[in-house]
């Protein structure tokens, strides 16, 4: 069996300040039962600009313009303190809300986005300036009358807002069904547009031709289906589809938080195996999740900072001597048995991987956690989440005598780093970390990193177990496989042969 590697990986963010007020969770529950509070009175005051999410330290690392290096750089708290921040980065963009209200629609495969006439020109005028644009999908931009658009509000469309004004709506896909009702929908759709933001930049930055990837896996926190099958799927076809991976298939994988080191694994398991060449693991993000802390931010002071969709992609493909592999033989598990104490689960998914390998945790560079801006988690009483983690798996490198007590802060700073992903569950899930773990193991000094990702299964009332689940990264020594063949071996085996027949015939 050969080895797969992490080749390369894009991630994006779109600006969403409408959203949060109209489709995010804290808010839509907070205007059920208490519309008139203070909360939503003083909300439109707490939104920042397109300009300061661009200029906003964490957001430029996620993107690629600035390194984890380079954030821990920057006194915390980040929020208040700009950078000199780009709209584009090395591994995508931060979208706008105009531009990604057009991606909506181009996602749409049954004609259930309508938007306001005048709203399109613009929307046409702005993302055609956008690189990953085509002229194919301009022209599929159509508008109506707004006169439409809010008799369809009154018929249960999820309306869609702009600066504050209705521009469109999703309307249900059916009379009858929850799954299908317009909210879901609305949810179902942002899924899929983030996540080809993603995929079209991982297709774009890295010169791949779409038609090369094999098997795609959706891996976010949302599900598609209807009454007859709720979270069927498949997201990850029809995001397939849309990019131009005609040579693909694919399905979701769904596992909360988790979900993105699970499909991790999944992914160099089908590549290692053989199944497939060209693997592409993506995610899109979740409208609920926007302003889920805001009650605590605002009362603190501080923007709403969960004002933007995280999404991802990266493509995990058979091995080329150059990027990270993939250790499928060492990946951490917690297991049905394992328990929810933080020792055990910290021994099962980073301790065990590195007993398989006969390492100890400190022959681990680098670890990716749980990534969550602490910015975001701090103001509401969740500290800082990754921190917690690497205090964890320093403490257990003293407990099992592979580091002195009084290396501890150092163990922490050294394989430990600064969070920036925002808090939308899946996103942070210790994937944020594989575009710069490709630099840092092919031109940089890490030799293995670790990518650990954990869930809460309890959220789906089914269980109260915990999840999570740890794969190691190495560094490519370029040598040939045991047990691997090249073509040019296989083509002198193959002239071998026909001459050692030729020569047997003619002499019989």
């Amino acid at each position: 069996m050969s080895k797969a590697v992490i080749k390369h990986a894009g991630y994006s963010l779109v600006h969403t300040p409408d959203m949060i007020l109209h489709q995010g969770t804290t808010q839509t529950t907070e205007r059920k039962v208490n519309p008139d509070s203070d909360y939503l009175k003083d909300f439109n005051n707490h939104l920042r600009t397109y300009e300061e999410v661009i200029n906003y330290a964490p957001n430029q690392t996620y993107i690629g313009n600035m390194t984890p290096a380079d954030l821990g750089e920057i006194e915390m708290p980040w929020v208040g303190k700009d950078v000199n921040g780009k709209r584009e980065g090395r591994f995508g963009e931060i979208l706008p809300q105009i531009e990604f209200i057009a991606m909506l629609q181009l996602s749409d495969a049954f004609s259930l986005v309508l938007l306001e006439n005048n709203f399109v020109e613009m929307a046409k005028a702005e993302y055609a300036k956008n690189p990953i644009s085509t002229e194919e999908e301009i022209n599929r931009l159509k508008g109506v009358e707004l006169a439409e658009i809010e008799e369809a509000v009154q018929n249960h469309a999820e309306a869609i807002y702009h600066e504050g004004n209705l521009i469109g709506c999703v309307k249900p896909a059916h009379d009858i069904d929850p799954n299908l009702n317009s909210h879901v929908m609305f949810e179902n759709l942002v899924v899929k547009a983030s996540g080809v933001l993603a995929f079209k930049h991982l297709l774009n930055k890295n010169n791949i031709n779409p038609a090369d990837i094999d098997y795609v896996i959706e891996c976010s926190e949302e599900a598609c289906g209807d009454m007859n099958q709720r979270g069927g799927g498949n997201f990850a076809k029809a995001i397939a589809e849309q990019v131009g991976a005609v040579n693909a298939t694919g399905a979701d994988t769904r596992g909360f938080c988790a979900a993105p080191t699970h499909a991790l694994i999944q992914a160099s398991s089908l590549v290692a195996a053989g199944t497939f060449k060209n693997v592409v693991v993506v995610a899109g993000g979740a409208t609920a999740k926007l302003g889920m802390n805001g009650k605590d931010h605002i009362k603190k002071g501080l923007p709403v900072l969960e004002d933007t969709l995280g999404a991802f992609a990266f493509m995990v493909s058979e091995n080329d001597g150059v990027s990270p592999i993939i250790r499928n033989d060492a990946v951490g598990k917690h297991k049905v048995g394992t328990g929810s104490a933080p020792q055990a689960v910290m021994t099962a998914l980073a301790v065990d991987p590195c007993e398989k390998l006969g390492i100890t945790l400190s022959d681990i560079d680098k670890f990716s956690v749980e990534m969550q801006n602490p910015d975001v988690t701090k103001p509401a009483g969740a500290g800082d989440v990754a921190e917690a983690n690497y205090k964890m798996l320093a403490a257990l490198a003293v407990m099992r005598k592979e580091i002195a007590r009084t290396d501890l802060p150092k163990f922490i700073e050294e394989k430990g780093m600064k969070s920036w992903a925002p808090t939308q569950g899946h996103i942070p899930s210790g994937v944020p970390y594989l575009g710069f773990a490709i630099d840092d193991m092919t031109t940089g000094d890490v030799n293995r990193a670790m990518i650990i990702g954990k869930g809460s299964l309890f959220l789906g009332r089914m269980t109260n177990q915990f999840d999570g689940v740890s794969i190691v990264l190495e560094r490519n020594t370029g040598e040939q496989e045991q047990g691997a063949v090249s073509k040019e071996e296989i083509n002198k085996l193959i002239a071998e042969a026909m001459r050692n027949f030729a020569s047997s015939f003619l002499g019989e």
